[in-house]
């Protein structure tokens, strides 16, 4: 096992751990644990699995289980209700853990429900998609959907621990596998040009599952993570560069409606068209645009665009994003392979040539 740590100087900093095998290690998980009451979140795939196993480290608790439908589409204030009455019914009190047992949606969901909860319950991320293990379990952003954009309503809210083990991406259906190598070319992209190098070299590996590949990448990618979100929590400067290809791939997941597109392949094409974008501006050279298409196609992930948007709603839709400002929209792009801008301003112009002029 590996332990990382995001180290934000307070209270909020907490480990990560990377693994196998964890999910049978009860004191790992009862450690951070503050009560006896605790509300495990899971979703109709992932309970099934791991559910009985994560109650029966808990058998001396008062555990209770909150179990939503599977997918994007349910990531809404709705469906976050059914978390509240699972701790009301139950009466729990401000001293009960959250745990969120599933892939991002579950671990989001789970976490705003528990900043929300008599104004901020501990919760554990434990999760089980290779995008929850990279990315969304680690930082504390949570929140939810709405019609109109993604995540727009949700908290910064750190966890207790995040518990990333590694074999249960054994049932991880292949599509899953390839979105969650979007997010981990993406830590290569923006800030470590060897990691590129090493997950262009290693992509069959860990499309194979190789355990070795997959837990070097899971490192190599909350490392990253951890020192970003470490240097800047609350997404102010640096930390704004973990979403590169986010503006454009939140328009995607919404203007198809959510569940279309996993989070993965839509972040895929949106940094496609970041590169493309970064390519006009002179920054990039043809050949890193296309270094970065071919990353994606050997991850088997989408660079196309879907064929049914107009350039009139990547423009609506990317107008309702965080990082834009008195109404600009703001992208992140690559000022080289390796090196991400912080948010830049955007004209009409600019934008429009590469929604109308890159095809994939």
């Amino acid at each position: 096992m590996k332990e990382l740590r995001v180290d934000l100087g307070n209270q909020r900093s907490y480990p990560i751990y990377i693994g196998s095998g964890l999910l049978q290690q009860a004191d790992l998980l009862r450690r951070h644990i503050r009560s006896k009451q605790v509300l495990v979140v899971s979703n109709e795939t992932v309970a099934p699995l791991y559910l009985n196993q994560v109650l029966a480290n808990l058998a001396d608790y008062q555990t209770e289980a909150a179990i939503l439908p599977d997918g994007e589409q349910y990531k809404t204030l709705h469906y976050l209700e059914k978390i509240f009455d699972g701790l009301l019914a139950n009466k729990f009190s401000r001293n009960a853990t959250l745990i969120a047992l599933g892939g991002g949606v579950i671990g989001d969901m789970g976490g705003f429900a528990a900043a929300c909860y008599q104004r901020g319950i501990a919760f554990i991320q434990i999760p089980t998609t290779l995008l929850a293990q990279v990315d969304s379990s680690v930082g504390g952003k949570t929140g939810v959907n709405h019609a109109l954009g993604k995540n727009m309503i949700g908290a910064f809210y750190q966890p207790q621990c995040v518990i990333a083990d590694a074999d249960v991406l054994d049932t991880l259906d292949d599509r899953q596998l390839s979105a969650g190598l979007a997010e981990v070319i993406k830590y290569g992209l923006i800030r470590d040009p060897e990691f590129l190098h090493w997950l262009e070299a290693n992509l069959p590996n860990l499309l194979a599952r190789d355990k070795a590949a997959l837990a070097y990448a899971i490192e190599r990618s909350c490392i990253n993570k951890a020192e970003v979100v470490g240097e800047d929590e609350f997404e102010s400067g640096v930390r704004a560069t973990l979403n590169l290809g986010h503006t454009f791939g939140h328009a995607i997941e919404t203007g198809s409606g959510y569940g279309h597109y996993l989070h993965g392949e839509a972040v895929a094409i949106g940094t496609c068209f970041a590169a493309d974008l970064s390519r006009r501006l002179g920054w990039l050279l043809d050949a890193d645009v296309a270094r970065i298409i071919a990353i994606f196609k050997a991850a088997n992930l989408p660079v196309t665009p879907p064929a049914d948007m107009t350039t009139e709603q990547y423009v609506d839709l990317m107008a309702v994003d965080k990082k834009n400002v008195d109404g600009k929209i703001r992208v992140i792009l690559l000022e080289a392979l390796g090196k991400a801008s912080l948010p830049v301003n955007i004209d009409l112009a600019q934008l429009q040539a590469t929604l109308n002029g890159y095809a994939g």
